[in-house]
């Protein structure tokens, strides 16, 4: 996986970046309080010192993670490219930039509901600015020590954590949600759905395969059961007009496509509104649409004839 390197305060702008922040926006908190927590050097979090002491009171419960450049992680998608892929130094000095921009996409993730910040430095500018509301645990600039665990314990106790079966649902869909940039992707993972796997986590409804949730990106690769649920909402679509013989899919047999479409993407193939492929986007949508040649599309699964 292709490290994003953050070095530098250009870095809020650079499009993993911005992609990020914007698409947090789709995504929803579960159940009534939210964590807010510092990022650690190890990715994922949770695999850190820090975290590992956080979770022996917030595993759970709906965490939220501050980190520059990218604003805010929840803990459920913590292993998605390419929040899982990013080196930046951890100062806990923060620019008022960085404050703003993190800020303002930690308000808008939390919105209503109850915030327990244990955080300190730059990360509690952030939430003293943003959500001053919320219960602060960290009084000794410590996150790890006694008293702030023994505080941030305290205050949790006075909340319920969500089932696991809905925070596991809550968690694949804040994935496609974040994929698909739109959250008409839960589709995706309708009720009723069944996981098999313990790294590539195979995606089942109604004995069919919907798709993988690859364990080095944290990113879904569809089968075309998840082609057929997500053409029900036009997302990522492709038209052709011929029939689709070949795992290669050139610029020229493409009619149409969804211009929202980047490069990696997974795409729906379709003929005559019947999904007759899915793959991987190899040039964006109004690429698709513009070039005279060269490969459009690369075809994971079609319908056989």
């Amino acid at each position: 996986m292709i490290k994003v390197l953050c070095t530098t305060e250009a870095s809020l702008h650079r499009p993993e970046a911005v992609r990020w922040r914007d698409r947090m926006s789709h995504l929803d908190p579960l159940g009534d309080v939210v964590v807010v927590l510092p990022c650690s050097m190890g990715k994922p979090y949770s695999q850190s010192r820090s975290h590992r002491i956080f979770q022996n009171a917030t595993k759970g419960f709906q965490e939220a993670i501050l980190t520059s450049p990218f604003g805010v992680c929840p803990r459920e998608m913590e292993r998605t490219y390419p929040i899982q892929s990013y080196d930046v130094p951890t100062t806990g000095k923060w620019s008022q930039e960085e404050v703003d921009l993190t800020g303002e996409c930690l308000k808008d993730y939390i919105g209503e509901i109850k915030a327990v910040a244990h955080v300190s430095g730059g990360y509690r500018d952030v939430c003293e600015k943003y959500i001053p509301q919320a219960h602060f645990t960290c009084e000794d600039g410590r996150t790890t020590s006694q008293e702030s665990m023994q505080n941030l314990k305290r205050i949790l106790r006075d909340y319920n954590k969500p089932k696991g079966k809905s925070r596991e649902m809550n968690g694949l869909r804040s994935v496609a949600r974040y994929q698909f940039n739109t959250k008409a992707a839960d589709v995706l993972i309708p009720p009723g759905y069944r996981l098999k796997g313990r790294f590539n986590r195979r995606l089942f409804y109604e004995n069919q395969q919907v798709a993988t949730l690859q364990f080095d990106t944290g990113l879904f690769s569809l089968n075309l059961k998840g082609g057929q649920l997500l053409s029900e909402v036009d997302v990522n679509w492709v038209e052709i007009d011929f029939k689709l013989e070949t795992n290669t899919l050139f610029v020229p047999g493409v009619v149409d496509s969804a211009p929202e479409i980047l490069p990696r993407d997974e795409v729906v193939i379709v003929r005559k509104g019947d999904v007759i492929g899915v793959g991987k986007a190899v040039m964006s949508g109004e690429e698709m649409k513009k070039a005279e040649k060269g490969v459009a599309v690369r075809v994971r699964h079609r319908q056989k004839h």
